[in-house]
């Protein structure tokens, strides 16, 4: 069955049962809007959407179940980005009447398994019909203390770079399927004075420069450091984007610890250090190879 044949009705009906319900929800999914409990003291409120493009971030091939986990997983990679815990997720489905009701349903899936991997509860959104391409949006509501969150612009010269995980060749299918880095950030920021971070979502070359402008500040980069997947080059690694690994800046003084205490902590995840920040007079973006950007 289509989605032209079924109705937003009889839609609904099918997938708001599929969402987990949760205490602090005083009223889900089905009304005009949702009701949840405030934050606790000494806490920040995140706030962030996002969105997949059919035919940008997915094809019509591409399995439904893991095109939803994309969908919830790239605002949860932008909530470890700043050490954030996220709670709350609306969702936005635009898709056109052809796509079938089964396309939905597993959409869904794939949605609230991600949710539910990192203790997020869906809370409503909304559907509409389309003429082009299938879009969904997901807005992530969540908190983060007022002493750990970590924003693009507090590197300063002389911080140390890393990145987690290995770069490059994302296409191959790990763009549908990546792990939003919350445990990784949560731990840094306990234990770190983390000056700044963001994730990689659109390349090294690409955001590497954000984080640099946002402190002002230069960086020097060594490209043969870039930790890549195998069969990848460095200009891959630098380039392809959607890596969604951690991207951050440290003092030096803390580099050693940091690099010990990782690898009792997360054996199975490299933690690699690429370069440094440097006075914004001997910055060197301009050899680094351009990243993804939107619109060009």
């Amino acid at each position: 069955m289509n989605l032209k044949k079924a109705g937003e009705d009889r839609l609904l009906a099918q997938l708001l049962p599929m969402l987990s319900r949760h205490r602090s929800v005083v009223l889900g999914a089905g009304d005009d809007c949702a009701v949840v409990s405030g934050l606790p003291k000494g806490h920040l409120q995140l706030l962030k959407t996002d969105c997949v493009v059919e035919g940008i971030h997915f094809t019509t091939e591409s399995p439904p179940g893991a095109v939803g986990w994309k969908a919830m997983a790239r605002p949860l990679s932008d909530f470890a980005a700043m050490s954030g815990l996220p709670q709350f997720a609306l969702v936005t489905m635009i898709v056109p009447g052809e796509k079938t009701l089964d396309w939905m349903k597993r959409i869904y899936r794939g949605l609230e398994r991600a949710a539910r991997s990192f203790g997020v509860i869906i809370v409503g959104g909304e559907t509409s019909n389309i003429k082009g391409p299938a879009a969904i949006s997901v807005s992530l509501t969540g908190l983060v203390e007022k002493d750990r969150w970590v924003g693009r612009g507090g590197g300063t010269a002389k911080d140390e770079l890393f990145v987690t995980g290995r770069l490059g060749g994302s296409l191959g299918g790990r763009h549908l399927k990546f792990i939003p880095r919350i445990e990784e950030s949560r731990w840094l920021t306990k234990h770190f004075p983390i000056h700044a971070m963001m994730d990689l979502s659109d390349g090294l070359g690409a955001d590497l420069p954000r984080l640099a402008r946002a402190s002002g500040v230069g960086f020097e980069v060594d490209e043969n450091a870039i930790p890549r997947h195998r069969g990848c080059s460095i200009t891959q690694a630098i380039s392809d984007g959607e890596d969604y690994e951690l991207l951050f800046a440290i003092s030096p003084s803390r580099s050693v610890s940091l690099k010990k205490r990782w690898h009792r902590r997360f054996s199975n995840l490299t933690l690699t250090r690429i370069g440094r920040l440097n006075s914004s007079f001997v910055t060197r973006h301009s050899k680094l190879p351009a990243g993804y950007v939107h619109f060009q």
